[in-house]
């Protein structure tokens, strides 16, 4: 290959890499839950895997950090402990965690007897799927969190894993 032909494939590239950060970044704004489904998220009755309904009143006004999982999912479980500890870190900052399980009641339960969590969980099933989708979970995968602030938006949205760091980074964005 000439020189010329060189210049031409490392522009390409760079117009490539410029494509794919300003898609990326669009992505990550879009992928924000709209407000429809956050009303749909508030107005839906959840249960508790006890079959006990969840009374959402309590989740309103608050930031919120909703987390879909699956006991099926180790990046799920694995992420878990550290949810349990920062929601107890900023319970008193007006902070409510809340985990949707993707999940049967039953298989809930015994995940939840061998691995407790002081925030509430409820039973998503196909319904928490699909609002998933709604809120910006195009994948469809797990785990997905979500943080809605007081006022009802969203704020912020990780598809996988999240870190210790980055849960409390969004979550300060969001106080």
């Amino acid at each position: 290959m000439n020189r010329r032909q060189w210049i031409v494939i490392a522009g390409v590239s760079i117009l490539a890499l410029l494509a794919g950060i300003l898609t990326s970044q669009w992505i990550t704004q879009s992928g924000l839950a709209s407000e429809p489904s956050i009303k749909a998220f508030f107005a839906n009755s959840w249960q508790t895997p006890e079959g006990k309904p969840a009374n959402t009143d309590n989740w309103r006004g608050k930031v919120l950090v909703v987390n879909f999982w699956a006991s099926w999912c180790p990046p799920c479980v694995e992420e878990m402990p550290t949810l349990d500890q920062i929601s107890k870190e900023y319970a008193t900052n007006n902070v409510l965690f809340v985990g949707i399980g993707i999940d049967s009641p039953s298989n809930i339960r015994e995940f939840l007897q061998k691995t407790p969590v002081s925030y509430p969980i409820v039973i998503g099933g196909l319904e928490g799927s699909n609002l998933a989708k709604q809120m910006g979970n195009s994948q469809g995968a797990l785990p997905y969190t979500i943080i809605i602030s007081p006022s009802g938006k969203s704020t912020f949205t990780k598809l996988g894993k999240i870190s210790e760091d980055e849960l409390k980074k969004a979550i300060k964005s969001t106080l």
